[in-house]
């Protein structure tokens, strides 16, 4: 069953019809279409303010993704370096000499150069090989990674034994 409401809104006469269940108009006599000056000067508001919103966050952003690239560039280079001490000590034929006293310390360049190329942070390497336990054949690598800005670095550290007829 529909309903007729007349409505007077600034002088005009409108005819609404809606439906019994009192849900959204079914059909309106309207001729007024588009959009006002007014609510376009207020959407422009609002999407100023929402790109101004996200352009406060673009600095901390850039300081982040900054951050996890140096962090990601040190955590390959400290699982090489585990890797490499790690294939050393497990061939039976390598001679292991413990550093506990005066860990090894060399700088290294994610280029691969021995010297600095244009756009390499020097990543300082520290790598420490401990024997566990008198001739038992095990022993820890300990390597840390740091890098300028990060003095404390990344630490990892693996437990290797040899094993007989391991060879490259």
């Amino acid at each position: 069953m529909n309903f007729k409401f007349y409505y007077i809104i600034r002088g005009d006469e409108r005819l609404l019809t809606t439906n019994l269940s009192g849900g959204l108009p079914l059909s309106s006599v309207w001729n007024k279409k588009g959009i006002s000056l007014v609510e376009v000067l207020i959407s422009t508001v609002l999407i100023c303010v929402g790109v101004l919103s996200l352009l406060t966050l673009l600095p901390s952003g850039w300081r982040l993704s900054g951050k996890s690239d140096l962090l990601g560039r040190a955590a390959g280079i400290l699982q090489g370096e585990l890797e490499r001490n790690e294939i050393w000590i497990m061939n039976e034929k390598n001679q292991v000499t413990p550093t506990p006293s005066a860990p090894s310390s060399q700088p290294f360049y994610p280029s691969g150069k021995e010297t600095p190329q244009p756009g390499d942070i020097p990543y300082q390497v520290t790598t420490e090989i401990q024997e566990l336990g008198g001739g038992s054949g095990s022993w820890r690598v300990r390597v840390r990674v740091t890098w300028p800005g990060n003095e404390t670095g990344i630490t990892e550290s693996v437990i290797v034994t040899r094993q007989l007829f391991f060879a490259q």
